[in-house]
């Protein structure tokens, strides 16, 4: 008798309002405090905020960022400290998203957009590096092929 409750809730269900909603064509609206993809930002003048210093892959406790930080060439400076991030990779199979490495940056270099929707379908993609990590021009970050930027996002 328990099975023939069971096909009358299913039945019952049938005939209700529908919650689900038709992802990615409709998509739901995104929280203020959203932790998609990281981007390195920069200054006004074009010069890169990351000074080398580690203290975002210090912090990660899934141990996803791996920087390693160079001197300046005092003839062209990539930043304006004395040091700068040379290497700078984050493993997105590994990340989180708990932005302990946004609250460690001394200079607001890395920060997170809201930008959530990628895959991959090699684990190389997975590891974002510094170039692509750093923001255009416009202050926006670079799309890679395998983001989905459909709307454009709120980068706020």
């Amino acid at each position: 008798m328990g099975y023939l409750n069971g096909f009358r809730v299913t039945f019952n269900k049938m005939f209700e309002d529908r919650v689900t909603t038709e992802y990615p064509e409709e998509k739901q609206e995104k929280p203020d405090r959203l932790h998609g993809r990281h981007v390195l930002n920069r200054y006004e003048d074009g010069m890169e905020k990351c000074i080398g210093c580690e203290l975002c892959a210090a912090v990660c406790p899934a141990k996803c960022i791996y920087v390693r930080g160079k001197d300046n060439p005092p003839d062209d400076p990539v930043s304006p400290g004395e040091r700068f991030g040379f290497v700078y990779e984050i493993n997105y199979l590994r990340c989180i998203h708990c932005d302990l490495c946004v609250e460690a940056c001394p200079t607001e270099a890395i920060t997170e957009s809201k930008l959530f929707e990628f895959s991959f379908s090699n684990r190389s993609d997975a590891i974002y590096t510094r170039d692509e990590l750093i923001v255009d021009d416009d202050g926006r970050p670079q799309q890679m092929p395998w983001e989905d930027w459909r709307p454009p996002p709120d980068w706020a």
